[in-house]
């Protein structure tokens, strides 16, 4: 149930729409399955495979985009292309020239397209109307921007803002490294980007390294920057943090994990109360990271 990426986006708050209308807007642009002669789709399923395109509890409300793409190998047209030009060739005599190769591969590629793999691939949004955040679980920035066209598109005038900070992410995270700088409730874990600033961008990468020596301290003073650190909240979350402000490889960690209601039974149930819990802390995280940051920027 935990999301895996966090791609922030600001609402008013509170947001002052329900679910009903956010249904409404949805459903005209439902999930329907790639047709024969389609190489993707994508649309809104739902989050419960009960119909429903919003779920909600709590107030919470998660969305689901689905995107199918069908699997078509380049390497496949290529083949079949060459072994049909070879026929062609010994049928009128001489090799196919480019534009007759040209339709004629792109014949193969219909032919083949319905027999072609389809894959599907969903990504949740989960919107917090009384704190104003929308978010998308999505590593990859080019993801985001389509679940967010989607959104745009479904949802009429849909206010959605980027977050912004008084102090850049980078120039915080470059700051943290050095001593006693860490923001309370937060503390610096073992992996860390470093990068020059100069000519030619020079990169240090640190993976599962303690970042409390002098060579971590050595490559601040000749003037690199920090452009991602792994971070722990109040003991409860582990992340990294990017410039872009998306925060990525969120885990839960055991002090939240031991927390789980032991009488909740059921998939349905599991499910609403494990959605209760992330976003519950996710939020207070947020909170706590926007703080950490200098506070929202006056736009």
């Amino acid at each position: 149930m935990w999301f895996k990426n966090l791609q922030l986006h600001r609402l008013p708050i509170p947001w002052a729409v329900t679910a009903e209308q956010i249904e409404k807007g949805l459903a005209a642009y439902a999930f329907e399955p790639a047709g024969a002669m389609e190489m993707q789709t994508q649309g809104w399923a739902s989050p419960r495979d009960n119909g429903a395109l919003v779920h909600v509890i709590g107030g919470q409300m998660l969305l689901v985009f689905r995107a199918e793409k069908k699997l078509l190998p380049a390497s496949v047209i290529n083949q079949v292309t060459k072994a049909r030009a070879q026929e062609v060739e010994e049928q009128q005599g001489y090799k196919p020239g480019r534009k007759q190769l040209r339709e004629l591969k792109e014949r193969v590629t219909d032919e083949l397209m319905p027999r072609a793999f389809s894959i599907q691939r969903d990504t949740r949004v989960w919107i917090d109307p009384g704190h104003g955040w929308l978010v998308i679980d999505a590593a990859a920035q080019a993801l985001a921007d389509d679940v967010r066209s989607l959104l745009v598109k479904s949802i009429d005038q849909l206010p959605l803002a980027s977050v912004r900070t008084a102090l850049s992410p980078v120039a915080a995270m470059t700051r943290w490294l050095l001593p006693d700088e860490v923001p309370g409730g937060f503390t610096v874990d073992q992996d860390t980007e470093l990068r020059s600033i100069g000519e030619g961008n020079a990169t240090v990468r640190y993976v599962g390294h303690s970042l409390e020596g002098e060579e971590v301290r050595r490559h601040l003073e000749e003037g690199k920057q920090c452009m991602r650190l792994a971070l722990t909240w109040q003991d409860r979350i582990s992340f990294v943090l990017t410039p872009s402000l998306t925060i990525k490889r969120i885990t839960p960690l055991d002090i939240i994990k031991d927390a789980a209601d032991p009488t909740v039974q059921g998939e349905d149930e599991t499910f609403d109360a494990d959605m209760v819990m992330m976003t519950g802390e996710l939020a207070q995280m947020l909170a706590a990271v926007v703080e950490a940051l200098g506070g929202e920027a006056e736009v």
